[in-house]
C-alpha cells in the first residue's frame, strides 16, 4: 500500500484512502447497515479533472505501466471498413434545434468479463459527470451491434410519436410517459430538464425502426450490452462537437485493448443534414515542438534534451530530440485532450522529473513583502476593540435585499447595492452595503447568551460605482453594536472616542473629529449622530429604531456605530 501511495504521488495523483465497501457504509450509516457488505479493499484515487484518460482502471494501469517503463505506449489505430460495409449514422435536420451533433464508432470482437463490463459502464458515468457537464454537453450511448442493423438515424420527434421499451423496463412507454416514470428516479431525474420542455425529443433509430436511445435520458432495452456482447456500437450526441469527439476518443482508446486486435477501432461514418460525411473516431495524433531550455527554465532544472524526451515519453507523450538537440518533438496521443499549450507539456515533464527532486533555490529577485496598509490598520483596530471588551464577529458578505433595505427602513434603490444575477438562496441576493444587518442577525442567533452583548466587525462593504473598471467599489467599514436592557448610547459613543484616540485624531473641528445630530432611517429620531473627520462624513452612531429591532427578531434596545476607516490609513 505504501509503495502504491508513493507511485501515485510520483505520477501526480493522490491515493485518498484505502477502504472497503463495508467501511464506507459503517462510517455513513453505522455498523448495523454494513453487515454483509463486501470486505474487498478499495483504493480511492484522486485524479485531476483534466485527465479523462485516467478515469478508469484500464487507462490508469496503462498510464502507470508506461510511467514505470514496463510497457511502451500503445498505438491506437482506426480501421476503415470497405466501401458499403461500415456503420453509418445519419443526422436529420430536425436535431439542429436541440442536440445538433453526433459521433460514432464500433468496437469489434470485444471480450467482456464482469469487471471489464462494470468498468465500461463506470467510465461512461464518470465522463457524463465531468466533461459532459451532467450530460448537458454530451450524452453517451453504447449498444450491442448484433441486435440492430444500420444505417442508423439520429432525429428529433414529438414526445407522443416516440414509443419504446427503456433500459431494464418490462413494457413500452411513450416519451412523455418515460419522463413521468423517471421523475422519481434518484439517478435519472437530474437529466430530464435537459429536453423536458422542448417540442421535440432527440432519438436514434436503426434501419428497422428499433430505438437505440433517447439521449440524454435513457437507452432502449433492445440494444443493451451484456457480458456476451461481441460488437459494441458507441454513439455520442451533444451540443458541443469538440467535447463529443474527446469523449468518443477516450471510450474507444480505453476499451479497445479488449478487442481481438488490441487497440484497434472500427470507424463509423456520420452523414450531416447538408450531405457532407465525416469518419469518426478521429483518433488524431499531432506533434508539438518544445525547446529543452524552455522546459528547464520553467521547471527550474537542468536536464539534457534526451533525458527530457525520456521523461515526457514516460508520461504517455512519445518524444524524441530533433535537429542538433535544440528541439524536442512531442507526439500528443488522442487520449491526451488536456495538452493544449506548451505549458501542459512542461507540467508533465515536471511531474515525471518528480516535484520533490526539484532543488529549492532562493529567488533571483530580492524583495520583502509588506502588509497592505489598510489591512494593517484593520488588524490593529481589531486588537484594541477586543481590548475594549467587544467580541469580533465575521458575517457573510452577501445578504438578502430585505436585510439591507426593508428591515433598515430604506428602499432597495437607495442602497446602491450590487445584485447577484442568479442567487442560489434568498439569503444571498446582494452584496452588503452596511455591516449592521450581519451583526443584528448574529445577536438574534445568540439571544440565549448573557447580556450585555457587545459585538464588532471590521470588513468590506460593496457599492456600485460606474467609474471603476469592475463597476463596483469596496470600502472597509468598522461596525460595533451594544445590546442590553438599556440602549447604552454612551458606551458606543465612548467606543468612538477610544477609536479616535487610537487613531490620534483630536476631538475638534479643524483637523479632528466631531459629531452632529442627524437623522437615519435605522436609528431612533433624536438619538442619531453623524460622525465627521478629516473634513468628511465617515458614518453614523445612535440608538437603533424599535421597528428595526423587531424586524431582526430582537427584544431589547441597542445602539450601534458604523464608520468608514479608509480615510485614516
Amino acid at each position: 500500500d505504501e509503495e502504491f501511495d508513493e507511485l501515485c504521488f510520483e505520477f501526480g495523483l493522490e491515493l485518498d484512502e484505502i477502504t472497503s465497501e463495508k467501511d464506507i457504509i459503517s462510517k455513513e450509516k453505522g455498523e448495523e447497515k454494513a453487515k454483509g457488505a463486501s470486505d474487498v479493499v478499495l483504493y480511492k484515487i484522486d485524479v485531476p479533472a483534466n485527465r479523462y484518460d485516467l478515469l478508469c482502471l484500464e487507462g490508469l494501469v496503462r498510464g502507470l505501466q508506461v510511467f514505470k517503463e514496463r510497457i511502451n505506449l500503445p498505438r491506437y489505430e482506426k480501421i476503415i471498413p470497405a466501401e458499403g460495409e461500415g456503420q453509418r449514422l445519419i443526422i436529420a435536420e430536425q436535431t439542429a434545434q436541440i442536440r445538433p451533433h453526433a459521433v460514432a464508432a464500433v468496437l469489434r470482437n470485444i471480450t467482456f468479463t464482469k469487471d471489464r463490463y462494470d468498468s465500461f459502464i463506470d467510465l461512461q458515468e464518470k465522463l457524463h459527470q465531468n466533461i459532459c457537464r451532467k450530460r448537458a454537453l454530451v450524452a453517451i450511448g453504447t449498444h450491442d451491434l448484433d441486435t440492430i442493423s444500420g444505417p442508423f438515424t439520429f432525429t428529433a420527434k414529438a414526445p407522443s410519436e416516440i414509443k419504446f421499451k427503456p433500459l431494464n423496463q418490462s413494457k413500452e412507454y411513450t416519451a412523455s410517459q418515460i419522463m413521468d416514470l423517471y421523475r422519481t428516479d434518484s439517478h435519472l431525474r437530474h437529466y430530464l430538464h435537459l429536453i423536458e420542455n422542448k417540442p421535440r425529443y432527440p432519438i436514434i433509430y436503426d434501419s428497422n425502426g428499433v430505438v437505440l436511445s433517447m439521449p440524454p435520458i435513457i437507452n432502449g432495452d433492445h440494444t443493451k450490452i451484456s457480458l456476451n456482447t461481441r460488437n459494441v456500437f458507441i454513439e455520442c450526441t451533444g451540443t458541443d462537437i469538440t467535447k463529443a469527439k474527446i469523449v468518443l476518443d477516450i471510450i474507444v482508446t480505453m476499451f479497445s485493448e479488449y478487442c481481438e486486435k488490441p487497440f484497434t477501432v472500427e470507424a463509423a461514418e456520420v452523414v450531416y443534414p447538408n450531405g457532407k460525411t465525416h469518419i469518426y473516431p478521429e483518433l488524431a495524433y499531432r506533434t508539438e515542438k518544445v525547446k529543452p531550455e524552455y522546459i528547464n527554465k520553467k521547471v527550474g532544472i537542468s536536464e539534457t534534451p534526451s533525458s527530457l524526451a525520456k521523461l515526457l515519453t514516460r508520461m504517455c507523450l512519445k518524444s524524441h530530440v530533433t535537429g542538433n538537440g535544440n528541439h524536442i518533438e512531442v507526439e500528443i496521443p488522442p487520449t491526451r485532450a488536456d495538452i493544449i499549450h506548451a505549458c501542459d507539456i512542461v507540467e508533465d515533464a515536471a511531474i515525471a522529473y518528480g516535484y520533490n527532486n526539484i532543488q529549492m533555490v532562493i529567488p533571483k529577485t530580492y524583495t520583502i513583502a509588506n502588509q497592505l496598509p489598510l489591512n494593517k490598520l484593520a488588524e490593529l483596530l481589531r486588537l484594541d476593540l477586543a481590548a475594549a471588551g467587544f467580541t469580533e464577529a465575521l458575517t457573510f458578505a452577501l445578504c438578502s435585499q430585505e436585510d439591507i433595505a426593508h428591515k433598515l427602513g430604506m428602499d432597495i434603490s437607495a442602497t446602491n447595492a450590487v445584485r447577484i444575477a442568479n442567487p442560489k438562496t434568498a439569503e444571498f441576493q446582494v452584496a452588503r452595503t452596511t455591516l449592521l444587518p450581519g451583526l443584528l442577525k448574529t445577536i438574534a442567533a445568540n439571544r440565549k447568551m448573557p447580556l450585555p452583548l457587545k459585538l464588532f466587525e471590521i470588513s468590506d462593504i460593496v457599492v456600485k460605482d460606474p467609474n471603476t473598471d469592475v463597476g463596483a467599489r469596496n470600502y472597509r467599514h468598522l461596525c460595533a453594536i451594544y445590546y442590553n436592557k438599556s440602549p447604552g448610547f454612551e458606551i458606543i459613543h465612548g467606543l468612538l472616542d477610544r477609536v479616535m484616540q487610537l487613531l490620534e485624531v483630536p476631538p475638534n473641528e479643524e483637523n479632528g473629529y466631531t459629531i452632529k445630530a442627524a437623522e437615519g432611517t435605522a436609528f431612533f429620531p433624536g438619538r442619531c449622530a453623524e460622525v465627521f473627520a478629516k473634513g468628511q462624513s465617515i458614518g453614523k452612531l445612535g440608538v437603533i429604531h424599535p421597528d428595526v429591532i423587531t424586524k431582526f427578531e430582537l427584544t431589547m434596545p441597542c445602539s450601534a456605530l458604523e464608520i468608514n476607516i479608509e480615510p485614516f490609513v
